[in-house]
């Protein structure tokens, strides 16, 4: 029954949407599918943490967010979607027909929005969501563009730009908040029992490099409190890299692990006794058998708490170790998604190390 009404709903929606181009408009959904919705760059980019509802200690260092330079780290069409507004074609998304457990970030800054259990199929040709991850992770704007005036909706820690929330959605919230796959990378769940006790709309983000990203994924997957991963490149200087590009160790990048944990269960600081306990701290450019820039240790930091908490560490586990420890901290920055066979290898080849 419930599927019947998603598609009358979807169905209408296109109807809606046939009568509004007969008139000269545009799809209800989006701005003109066959051009783009240019404004430029929001202002609100380089606004510091705390304007426009961003989640509590969430917002990236000011510095590093007025600095950045969208276009050098995203791709064209990415670029498009996110910073200048623009929509990509119906049904050509890859999460549109996505329903896999887990929780999708905001492709720019990684911010987690919403959550896969609020996921439906409204027949529009988008993913669609009946509710954000918390209401503070996403901001909304007027549109008033193309003579119509719609409810924008953008992430609330960088303000890329991710769709429009209608009021047509299904119960309970009876809102659709209509999204652009390329404004959003997807985090596996973890099974039940990690995440038993999580409450998504508490998730935050932490990010680690420890070696091979395979068996740093695979440690914190089983990590009670986690609710997801997904493992990437980060911390280089060429945007949107391959694993072969990074293995040659020109890139500048680190493979990571991208850990999305409820603080109610498992802390930042529980997170970084993992970390160190996973690999050598003190091993520079090299994790066992791997070697080359790629592997060193890193910790990027999304908010000042976690850095003094990172730093705090540091000088703790120097106490345990006759060694330096060089492990990087840096904020994050740009985090490019590993291609898929990289994602959960562990649980796909039921390994136990990567040296097998």
């Amino acid at each position: 029954m419930a599927l019947g009404l998603d598609r009358i709903r979807g169905v209408t929606i296109w109807l809606r949407g046939i009568v509004a181009f007969l008139l000269g408009a545009s799809w209800p959904c989006a701005p003109l599918l066959w051009g783009d919705h240019k404004e430029g760059l929001p202002k609100a980019v380089g606004s510091k943490a705390g304007e426009g509802g961003e989640t509590k200690g969430a917002a990236m260092e000011s510095s590093r967010e007025n600095s950045q330079d969208w276009k050098k780290v995203l791709s064209s069409e990415v670029y498009r979607v996110t910073r200048e507004k623009g929509t990509e074609p119906p049904f050509s998304g890859k999460y549109c027909h996505h329903y896999a457990p887990g929780y999708y970030v905001c492709v720019c800054c990684g911010a987690p929005l919403l959550f896969s259990e609020t996921k439906f199929d409204s027949g529009t040709g988008w993913p669609s969501f009946y509710a954000a991850l918390r209401p503070e992770a996403i901001r909304t704007q007027p549109d008033y563009s193309h003579g119509m005036v719609r409810e924008e909706i953008l992430c609330a820690r960088c303000h890329a730009h991710l769709g429009h929330r209608f009021p047509d959605g299904p119960p309970p919230t009876g809102l659709r908040y209509c999204v652009n796959s390329l404004a959003l990378r997807f985090c596996h769940a973890t099974s039940p029992s990690v995440s038993k006790g999580v409450r998504p709309d508490r998730v935050e983000r932490a990010v680690f490099a420890a070696g091979c990203f395979w068996g740093v994924e695979a440690a914190f997957r089983k990590t009670p409190g986690v609710a997801a991963t997904c493992v990437g490149y980060t911390g280089g200087n060429v945007p949107n890299p391959t694993y072969r590009l990074v293995c040659t160790g020109t890139t500048g990048h680190a493979e990571a692990v991208e850990v999305l944990y409820d603080p109610g269960v498992v802390s930042y600081g529980m997170l970084l006794k993992v970390f160190e306990k996973i690999h050598d701290p003190t091993s520079y450019h090299r994790q066992g058998p791997d070697w080359g820039s790629q592997y060193r240790s890193a910790i990027f930091y999304d908010t000042p708490e976690q850095r003094e908490e990172a730093e705090r560490w540091k000088k703790e586990a120097q106490k345990r170790y006759s060694a330096s420890i060089v492990t990087e901290i840096l904020p994050a920055g740009p985090f490019y998604e590993a291609e898929e066979y990289h994602q959960r290898y562990h649980e796909k080849h039921g390994l136990m190390g990567c040296g097998q």
